[in-house]
C-alpha cells in the first residue's frame, strides 16, 4: 500500500524554483497518505537513504550543465549509491537549449541508476507543469508499490 511508504525528499534550490518543486511533490504525497520527511541540502543533517523506501532528490542545473557543488557533496556524504533514489530538477532552456536543460538531474539518474524516470521542469512548476508533476508522481507511485 503506498500511503505505508516512508520518503525522504532532498533538495537544493537558490531560486526557490526547485524548492517548489520539492514541496508540491510533498504535498501531492500527503494528500496520498504518504509519510513525508525533507532534507535541506547544505543545512539539515543527513539521515541514511536506506531508511526510506524512496528518496526523492532535486537539484537545478547549473553553470552549463554542471550539477551544483552542494549536491556533489550530499552524494559523497551518502558515501554510497542507494538503489531507492528519484531524481528530479529545474532548469531554463534559454541557458543551453535541449542539450543542457536539467542536465544535472540526468547525471544523477545515471550515477544511482534509478529505474524512475527523470522529472525536469522549466523554471517554475506552475501552470500546465503541475500536470506533468502530477502523471510522473503517479508513475513513481505505481511503480513504488513493490517498495510498502
Amino acid at each position: 500500500m503506498v500511503s505505508k511508504l516512508k520518503i525522504l525528499i532532498a533538495y537544493l534550490s537558490y531560486s526557490g524554483n526547485t524548492e517548489e518543486v520539492a514541496s508540491y511533490i510533498g504535498e501531492f504525497l500527503n494528500k496520498e497518505g504518504v509519510t513525508v520527511e525533507w532534507h535541506r541540502i547544505g543545512i539539515d543533517v543527513l539521515k541514511d537513504p536506506a531508511y526510506y523506501d524512496l528518496v526523492f532528490l532535486g537539484t537545478f542545473t547549473w553553470d552549463r550543465g554542471s550539477t551544483p557543488d552542494e549536491v556533489k557533496d550530499f552524494v559523497l556524504e551518502v558515501g554510497y549509491k542507494p538503489g531507492n533514489m528519484v531524481i528530479f530538477g529545474t532548469g531554463d532552456t534559454q541557458f543551453g537549449g535541449d542539450d543542457l536543460f536539467c542536465r544535472a538531474a540526468d547525471k544523477l539518474a545515471r550515477f544511482y541508476e534509478s529505474s524512475f524516470p527523470v522529472l525536469k521542469v522549466e523554471q517554475s512548476p506552475r501552470g500546465s507543469q503541475e500536470n506533468k508533476i502530477e502523471q510522473w508522481l503517479e508513475g513513481v507511485l505505481n511503480n513504488a508499490k513493490s517498495y510498502a
